[in-house]
């Protein structure tokens, strides 16, 4: 167990900056209302789907009145009314980086066709079902605040250990703890019974390898990563790509 781990990327670099604050929040709103319609009761201790993604919600700090408006627009009407689908997409983007996408859409027409011209765009391509999801695995993953816990480093690693966790990253201000996808829910508790605070949870997707690529390759597969999460319909966008510190310092530059 290591307090750097590999599967680190820089998925969400951008998503404190104000310009792009609103629209994660209007994804995450959408994952709830769903969640909450599809599971038929927006009590989250009856609906394990919607208390999977308020936990989600709260590890990117969105607001509890965000939150409970979602909800309730899952029982509403009119406007509200349009049935969604998760739809999966993936492709190749720059240097071969596999790009795998998870997509909450009410025409899947309209989102290939986005989904296409991005890649297009970037100078990849849009691949079939089942040419790049094999090189990743589902995960869970818990958000840990360190100004809100005061273990040091050495304390946090055997209480996650005892958790059942399976790895963690120390991710500047927080900690984030890795878990078999099963597990989320059970490696959590266990977190908070040894009195951690937790921020928040979700499943995610790891590369099983990722791949170096250069500086200059680097940037042109985060365009496409930044051009791709900037399309209302894509929830979440996974890559292959190995941030090394140089190309996160040079990404940070930008």
């Amino acid at each position: 167990m290591s307090g750097h781990s590999k599967w680190a990327t820089t998925k969400h670099r951008k998503a404190a900056q104000d310009s792009k604050r609103s629209a994660l929040f209007s994804k995450l709103s959408r994952i709830i209302t769903v969640a909450a319609k599809e599971g038929g009761d927006p009590n989250p201790e009856n609906n394990s789907s919607l208390a999977a993604a308020i936990d989600k919600a709260k590890g990117y700090s969105l607001p509890k009145d965000k939150i409970e408006s979602a909800i309730n627009k899952a029982f509403g009407g009119g406007a509200d009314g349009a049935v969604y689908e998760n739809v999966v997409y993936e492709g190749y983007g720059p240097a071969g980086i596999a790009v795998y996408l998870e997509c909450l859409t009410d025409n899947r027409n309209r989102t290939a066709a986005d989904v296409r011209s991005a890649f297009t765009h970037a100078g990849g391509n849009l691949g079939t079902t089942g040419s790049v999801a094999f090189q990743f695995e589902r995960k869970g993953r818990i958000f840990v605040a360190k100004e809100d816990n005061a273990e040091d480093e050495d304390e946090f690693m055997m209480a996650v250990a005892e958790a059942g966790g399976d790895d963690y990253e120390d991710d500047d201000e927080q900690w984030i703890v890795y878990t078999d996808p099963k597990e989320l829910a059970t490696v959590r508790k266990g977190i908070e019974d040894q009195g951690i605070a937790v921020k928040g949870a979700e499943l995610t997707m790891v590369p099983t390898n990722t791949t170096e690529v250069s500086v200059a390759d680097a940037k042109k597969v985060m365009r496409l990563v930044d051009r791709l999460e900037e399309l209302d319909d894509v929830q979440n966008v996974y890559h292959t790509m190995e941030m090394t510190d140089e190309i996160a310092a040079a990404l940070d530059e930008d």
